[in-house]
């Protein structure tokens, strides 16, 4: 008791006392952790699973077969980065799972030259099993997709008898890129004998696949614009999540601030509860000479140590129960989850900042009218 004043005293030795008002931060700092987490992790998924659209551009003509050459020469003439490879690709398509459902995944076909370019174009280190034979019903797939679609080699991935990963004929898996970027791709004379529309499809390389390839795809989302021909970028990926998931996350801003809102008033009433049970000691406090600003500085100083110690309990217990659910559920099924995403720690600030606001405000009224007399008379209950 060598320092009564000190913010650690009074916590440290009434440790059930500190420790539900800790337990309440640390719950609800854990709780909006998670649930921002979770749901960014649907956009995150997008933005995984469509990543390889970050390392090319993609341009079809909108079902006019003729308009390929003018796409190619456009590309060649004007695009503001040097091209490294033009690709012609036949597309069908498959399906692949989220958290939310299935969703649609492009499968490119392309002649083996071009396949094996496209495959070291998506980090590709290298092929369990091989690249599939032209004509031949086979398929290529990389990890992620694997494990996702629960796929090993010599599965039947594609087939008549499945209406959402349709073929005319079974297609066996034959291949498994060991890469972490999304992608399937099979021969460009099997889709061009089996699958329809009979259209070829653009896929433009820059050199440089970081700030070569996103100018060569701002340049052509502007170059094409009105032309019979429609652009898949990221970056267009990236804005058209970002407008499907305005009002979601609108919604989720409500529920956020109602759940501190909730909690702020909650700890106000077990800081009044906490404060009056040491009226008695605030009353022998300052009868013996600690003034009021000393006290008052003394129980915030502690509410600020209890606010940042159950804040970040909060944190390492949110990322810890992120990092379980990745490894339990999401990685087998190589779903998207961040258990460190700074959007969702940035949205556990407002918590402690309002019940430290409010904790403040209640200490205050309490010590304005503080009569330390009737405290030691036992005046006052």
């Amino acid at each position: 008791m060598s320092r009564p004043l000190s913010p650690t005293t009074f916590l440290t030795r009434n440790a059930m006392k500190t420790l539900p008002l800790v337990a309440v931060i640390t719950l609800a700092v854990m709780l909006i952790l998670s649930i921002v987490a979770l749901m960014n992790s649907i956009p995150l998924s997008i933005r995984t699973i469509y990543g390889y659209s970050a390392r090319l551009l993609a341009i079809t003509p909108r079902g006019d077969p003729s308009r390929i050459p003018n796409i190619v020469a456009k590309v060649e003439k004007e695009s503001p980065a040097p091209i490294e490879k033009i690709i012609l690709c036949r597309a069908s398509m498959a399906q692949v799972n989220s958290i939310v459902g299935k969703w649609d995944f492009v499968v490119l076909g392309m002649k083996p030259e071009d396949l094996r370019y496209y495959a070291a174009r998506m980090k590709t280190k290298s092929v369990t099993g091989r690249y599939p034979e032209a004509g031949k019903p086979e398929i290529l797939i990389s990890r992620p997709v694997a494990a996702n679609l629960k796929l090993k080699l010599g599965d039947t991935m594609l087939g008549p008898d499945t209406q959402d990963m349709y073929s005319p004929n079974p297609v066996k898996l034959v291949g498994i890129a060991e890469t972490d970027l999304w992608f399937i791709a099979n021969d460009f004379t099997y889709q061009q004998e089996h699958h329809f529309p009979p259209i070829d499809n653009v896929l433009a390389f820059a050199q440089d696949p970081a700030v070569g390839q996103s100018k060569l795809d701002a340049w052509a989302i502007d170059a094409f614009k009105g032309e019979r021909a429609y652009v898949f970028t990221f970056a267009d990926l990236e804005k058209q999540t970002n407008a499907m998931f305005k009002i979601l996350y609108g919604i989720l801003n409500v529920v956020i601030y109602t759940h501190v809102i909730v909690i702020t008033f909650m700890m106000g009433m077990l800081m009044n509860i906490y404060q009056s049970q040491r009226l008695q000691e605030f009353g022998l406090l300052q009868a013996i000479g600690f003034t009021k600003r000393q006290l008052l500085s003394r129980v915030l100083r502690e509410t600020g140590l209890v606010l940042i110690f159950g804040w970040a309990l909060g944190l390492v217990a949110g990322i810890g129960m992120l990092m379980l659910v990745k490894t339990q559920m999401f990685d087998k099924s190589a779903f998207a989850l961040d258990p460190f995403d700074p959007v969702a720690m940035r949205y556990t600030f407002p918590a402690p900042i309002f019940i430290a606001l409010v904790a403040g405000i209640t200490v205050w009224l309490r010590f304005r009218k503080f009569d330390p007399v009737g405290v030691v008379e036992r005046r006052l209950v």
